[in-house]
């Protein structure tokens, strides 16, 4: 059992590291932002390859229960807020400054449990949202590569994933599993997604594109789809494994991990205020798991 939380955090890890930098470089050194094509497409690939699984018996998706779809179906729409936003951000963002940023959705939850649901916040995880929110209040005036538009895409990102989290937790569909939920994101969002390609230019814009027909671009976008579904399952392996503190740690270490890769691999300029606000995020994404392993 030791061995197999061993592999299952370790392939998680790998998964998230590789999924990250495939898609930065997809995003930025190649420069395709088509965002409805791009995760149009990561989008099919990752339904088709659960799909076959489901076929193989690997994995299992009920599909019975009509209710709870339509139910999950809002899920579903912040969930293509999730990934759309996510990558017209991060093609602008460096990889360390949009983890921060993602990270500051946890201020929407924490405010929401507070707030509305009235729940007992531990002192921790108060702190830890005041470390994010500093942390990625203090990023658009210290980061010596700033972006408008890329910081106006990553707060929509953070408030989908804020929300999105929300409702996972508010309706706790029992009839529902992770994978039932993935699946039914897929599906929504390749929809979605090829409806959205043509008002926002995306279908035809993409003719221009110069590595179009690139061994290294197709060999690229292929091999992102197949690391967000990996990442996917070992999420949800990781999950069914481990207690959420424990879960904590591990997501922490690969931030940390894809953080400091990122730096190295792409044009990063890190100042040592813009330093000081990583380290302030990092702090607060720290705190959040001592509180998480408090709450186990």
């Amino acid at each position: 059992m030791i061995a197999q939380r061993c592999l299952v955090s370790l392939t998680f890890c790998a998964c998230y590291l590789a999924s990250y930098l495939m898609n930065k470089y997809v995003l930025s050194v190649l420069k395709f932002t088509y965002p409805t094509l791009f995760q149009g497409w990561q989008a099919l690939l990752g339904g088709l390859l659960l799909h076959v699984s489901w076929r193989q018996g690997w994995v299992e998706i009920n599909r019975d229960s009509r209710s709870d779809v339509l139910t999950w179906l809002p899920a579903s729409v912040l969930f293509v807020g999730v990934i759309y936003a996510g990558s017209r951000a991060l093609s602008r963002l460096a990889v360390p400054v949009f983890l921060i940023l993602h990270n500051a959705a946890e201020v929407i939850i924490c405010g929401y449990q507070k707030c509305f649901r009235k729940e007992n916040i531990s002192s921790a995880k108060i702190c830890s949202a005041l470390f994010l929110l500093a942390a990625a209040g203090c990023l658009p005036f210290n980061d010596p590569q700033f972006d408008p538009e890329g910081y106006f895409w990553a707060v929509i990102h953070l408030f989908c994933v804020g929300v999105y989290k929300i409702l996972r937790k508010a309706w706790k569909l029992s009839t529902l599993s992770d994978i039932d939920q993935q699946y039914l994101n897929y599906i929504f969002s390749v929809a979605l997604l090829a409806l959205a390609s043509h008002p926002t230019g995306d279908l035809f814009s993409v003719l221009d594109f110069p590595f179009l027909y690139f061994y290294r671009f197709h060999s690229s976008c292929c091999a992102s789809g197949v690391l967000g579904f990996l990442l996917m399952l070992s999420t949800v392996k990781l999950q069914s494994l481990m207690a959420p503190g424990q879960c904590a740690s591990w997501v922490f270490l690969a931030k940390v991990l894809t953080a400091g890769l990122s730096v190295l691999l792409f044009d990063v300029t890190l100042t040592s205020a813009t330093l000081g606000c990583l380290l302030l995020g990092g702090l607060g994404e720290a705190l959040l798991v001592f509180s998480e392993h408090k709450g186990c």
